[in-house]
């Protein structure tokens, strides 16, 4: 990699660590639902604003229904969830409980879509299943339903990322494709869509659990226009630049940045069940997204 793709890696990783930080700070005052919301729209503004920047054409070639549509698996459900684990979980934990995604991306093309399940990604799926039993057991935060029902929440938003990965594939690829910015554009706008009911409701029968100050709105910003649409467009050029499975190194480098700003500003413990849980779920993740070795007659055939 290019200095410039490694920064670019980098500034990613720690956006994106970031958003955990920043849903534990919104989530106690505006709640779950409504965080999720404004996160969304407010993603899907800024999308909107990099689209007439970048003079990207507005052709959805039909496809606008599938991208919203995909955009409450991908982005919706799986931004409640984690909204609704950080009443209870540490930004570090959530963090790292994400880095699930391409087990979960295993568990869902071997349930659901017929994918062969290799002997190093069953190994990788195991091992992610190990790390989470050690941090969720071991670590700084005590064991208790909630924290339970929090990483169930996370593993449920980690499940809708690997499905979103399929059903793009299916829904917008197999179909005469779509520029990425349009789908990240029609994903946030679907996700806004599905939860607006659920705003309006908790905002008329709950109101906001807390007073809501500059930081917590300054929070929001960055939750929906920084870790949103700015982060959509990083990843989005990085996979140009670099390809999918390079890009895939972003999942190492989120959970280091989500405990590393959960400990600066939010005085989160950081103990061994971090290191070895984290070890455990990024030697998965390794397995899960190495490319498989080529057969020596594959070789003798190409060379």
């Amino acid at each position: 990699m290019r200095s410039s793709d490694i920064a670019r890696l980098l500034t990613l990783s720690a956006i994106w660590g970031a958003s955990f930080l920043f849903m534990r700070i919104i989530v106690p005052v505006l709640g779950p639902l409504p965080t999720a919301f404004l996160r969304v729209t407010l993603g899907a503004v800024g999308m909107a604003v990099i689209l007439l920047v970048l003079r990207v054409r507005w052709d959805f070639r039909g496809l606008l229904g599938r991208a919203m549509l995909l955009g409450v698996i991908n982005s919706g459900i799986p931004f409640a969830m984690y909204c609704l684990a950080a009443r209870v979980l540490p930004a570090g934990y959530s963090a790292i409980l994400n880095a699930t995604t391409p087990l979960m991306g295993v568990i869902v093309g071997t349930l659901f879509f017929r994918e062969r399940l290799s002997g190093a990604k069953g190994l990788g799926v195991l091992l992610g299943l190990a790390g989470v039993a050690v941090l969720t057991r071991t670590g700084p935060v005590t064991m208790s339903a909630p924290v339970m029902m929090g990483a169930l929440a996370c593993l449920v938003a980690t499940f809708c990322y690997g499905l979103a990965g399929y059903l793009t594939k299916r829904w917008i690829t197999e179909r005469g494709g779509l520029d990425a910015k349009l789908v990240a554009f029609g994903s946030q706008l679907g996700a806004a869509v599905v939860l607006l009911p659920f705003f309006g409701y908790v905002s008329a029968t709950s109101g906001m659990p807390g007073p809501v100050t500059g930081g917590v709105w300054a929070a929001l910003a960055a939750l929906g226009f920084v870790c949103s649409a700015v982060a959509y467009m990083l990843f989005f050029r990085l996979i140009a630049d670099l390809g999918p499975l390079r890009s895939l190194t972003v999942t190492f480098l989120i959970p280091p940045f989500g405990v590393l700003w959960g400990a600066l500003f939010l005085n989160e413990a950081v103990t061994m069940a971090h290191f070895f849980g984290g070890c455990f779920i990024a030697l998965a993740v390794w397995l899960v997204c190495k490319p498989p070795k080529t057969a020596p007659s594959a070789r003798r055939a190409t060379s």
